[in-house]
């Protein structure tokens, strides 16, 4: 994001901006940029997968510190990527460097990585507190900065890209906006939250006036997102805008000196392109202005989205997608991963703290994700019989960027073939939500391999992260130890009784008991543990669960939620499941960490017992055997029988489609 080294450059400059006591007003807020700062702010436990309750709490003290200055906060989110998908070269080279992070991060170094259901967690957050907003259907950039200029209101955002746009009323950088240190104000006026604002006026008249449309110039010149800078190495070898010695703030400088000159943008691109070679210049022309357009204003109205909840763009329009599909992502229904899968049958799965020498974690999600293509895709039973000789070529196939090691690698992953009810040309994607609710359950369940009556006895609102940790069960490699799955259920468990305890709207009273097991519980969570080393294959088990967890939401969002969406920020924590598995290794007692409430007590040996169900009887007292030279043997042929999904058990046979290839 944003036009590499431009925010120090600017920083460095402050009479580019002004003081503001920001109150009373509209604020349109970069989402995307927002949930990456308040990630990054919040204590969360990068190494073990993040902590989403401390998460969504810094996103709820935000928005109140907002809601008591009474600034209107109008959440834009970026959508999935670009239909022309300009950025892949700049995505891949961040995956490769969240990459990188993650590594070090395993191997002990520090550093901030972004956790797998952060962005869900931040609009499940969103919802809750009420907080207006919206998921446009690409980058959001454009939007954001023509919905600020419809209401002239400030920007907030932490995205360089935003001091090149014209705004009206300036853009507000996350990192001078003081919402933790709310101010009183004079008099009447209230409190406010202490601001920087910049203005592009201020900047271009300190640069001999320069006209205002050279910004977008500027940008592209100066190595965006869109743009490779090689193509452009001519241009700055030849036209000595400023001395080596200065680096990049004097390359900048002396652009912006050099641009001053010109009057217009069509004649400042002529200047560059003299530099170039004749046989590439019309090229060039067209890349530098297809670019400055990323800085027009959008002229789409968000404000009818935020009035009237809908939301048209000219994206959209070419995408040819359902309607209803079109509105699940404007209300943040579905994720951009499903636009992606969509447009460009391409994604990239998140980076995690994981063990880089096993496969990568989203392996055990794979065949979920291939029922998501299947259902995207519209591929049916229908599709292989027409033609069985013919088959891998008749699947469509999606793109997958995912790490093989430490390296970033694209894999080619054919969808799985679905049922005829759910795919036939009479439940098109288009018709989804007219097949019967039971329909679609029995599809989500039989792809994670449980039973509703299995689940019956579970709350609704859990049933759907144990049906996935049941699929998570029997589909890891290496095998779920039985430690990691009661540390990961009493996790859970804590979370339900953080709910029932603190939530003031909890549809269970709390009872006195419930009151005395949250409080031993803070007690016990109070004591370190003494031994706070970092176990690299629990975590790598943990980020499978993630994984699936993910992804089942994912397939639960599009089937209409035939099970209840979970809330993420009471689901997982990473420090708490991480020293729960721990000290159960060494401290068997553990386990009865809530036997002061009958009801959790009942509640973790229903989910306990769910999901050992669905597994043999002998399957975790086998893996506590020491395994002799010939258990190992038997335990490779097995591999493939465990992590299969068979058609007695499934819908979706999902176990047939192996992956096409691996490239760079």
């Amino acid at each position: 994001m944003g036009v590499q080294g431009l925010t120090g450059f600017l920083e460095e400059r402050g009479a580019f901006f002004s003081d503001l006591r920001l109150r009373d007003t509209k604020l349109v807020v970069d989402g995307s940029n927002l949930y990456h700062w308040l990630c990054f702010g919040s204590a969360v436990d990068f190494r073990r997968g993040g902590d989403y309750g401390l998460f969504a709490a810094a996103v709820r003290d935000f928005f109140g510190s907002l809601r008591a200055c009474r600034i209107a906060p109008f959440v834009v989110l970026d959508g999935g990527r670009d239909a022309d998908d300009r950025k892949l070269r700049t995505l891949r080279e961040r995956a490769a460097g969240r990459l990188r992070a993650a590594h070090g991060l395993s191997r002990g170094g520090g550093g901030c990585l972004v956790p797998v259901l952060t962005r869900d967690a931040f609009v499940q957050a969103l919802g809750r507190l009420g907080v207006p907003f919206v998921q446009c259907f690409a980058e959001a950039d454009r939007e954001v900065a023509g919905l600020a200029n419809r209401w002239g209101c400030p920007v907030l955002s932490l995205d360089s890209d935003f001091y090149v746009f014209d705004l009206k009323a300036g853009y507000c950088p996350l990192s001078h906006f003081q919402w933790q240190s709310v101010r009183a104000g004079d008099g009447e006026r209230g409190c406010y939250v202490p601001a920087r604002c910049f203005s592009a006026e201020r900047l271009c008249r300190h640069f001999s006036h320069l006209n205002k449309r050279l910004l977008p110039l500027f940008a592209v010149l100066s190595g965006n997102d869109h743009i490779d800078p090689a193509a452009l190495d001519a241009f700055f070898s030849r036209a000595r805008l400023a001395s080596g010695k200065g680096g990049k703030s004097a390359r900048l400088q002396g652009l912006l000196r050099w641009l001053a000159q010109f009057a217009e943008p069509a004649e400042a691109v002529d200047g560059v392109l003299k530099y170039l070679e004749k046989h590439r210049r019309e090229e060039i022309r067209t890349l530098l202005c297809t670019a400055m357009e990323d800085y027009v204003p959008s002229d789409e109205n968000l404000e009818d989205f935020f009035k009237n909840g809908k939301y048209e763009c000219e994206a959209a329009r070419k995408a040819d997608l359902p309607q209803w599909v079109l509105d699940a992502l404007a209300k943040g229904k579905l994720a951009p991963f499903t636009s992606n899968v969509l447009t460009l049958r391409s994604t990239f799965l998140p980076v995690q703290v994981e063990d880089m020498e096993k496969p990568s974690a989203h392996r055990a999600a794979l065949p979920i994700r291939q029922v998501i293509y299947g259902l995207l895709l519209n591929v049916s039973q229908n599709t292989e019989a027409a033609s069985p000789s013919k088959q891998t070529n008749k699947l469509p196939v999606v793109c997958e960027f995912d790490r093989l090691q430490k390296t970033l690698k694209k894999t080619f992953v054919q969808a799985a073939s679905l049922p005829t009810e759910f795919c036939d040309d009479h439940f098109a994607l288009d018709k989804i939500m007219e097949v019967p609710m039971s329909r679609r359950q029995m599809l989500l369940l039989e792809t994670l391999g449980v039973k509703m009556s299995f689940l019956e006895p579970v709350p609704s609102h859990l049933q759907l992260p144990v049906a996935v940790t049941c699929y998570w069960i029997r589909c890891s490699e290496p095998e779920v130890k039985l430690h990691q799955l009661k540390a990961l259920l009493l996790m859970i468990v804590s979370g339900e009784l953080e709910r029932i305890t603190n939530d003031p709207d909890a549809a269970v009273l709390c009872a006195e008991d419930d009151s005395i097991a949250w409080k031993e519980f803070l007690k016990w969570n109070e004591n370190k543990l003494q031994n706070d080393g970092f176990d690299l294959d629990a975590a790598h088990s943990f980020c499978q669960w993630q994984c699936c967890l993910q992804m089942g939401l994912y397939l639960d969002q599009l089937l209409g939620t035939p099970l209840s969406e979970p809330d993420l920020s009471r689901l997982y924590s990473g420090t708490l499941v991480h020293r729960l598995y721990q000290e159960l290794k060494s401290t068997p007692a553990v386990e009865n960490l809530f036997s002061l409430s009958p009801k959790m007590t009942q509640l973790y040996q229903v989910l306990l017992n769910t999901v050992e169900s669905t597994v043999s009887p002998e399957f975790f007292q086998n893996m506590t055997k020491t395994k002799s030279k010939s258990c190992k043997k038997k335990k490779t042929s097995n591999k493939e029988k465990k992590c299969a999904i068979s058609e007695s058990q499934h819908l979706c046979t999902v176990n047939r489609f192996a992956l096409l290839g691996v490239d760079d």
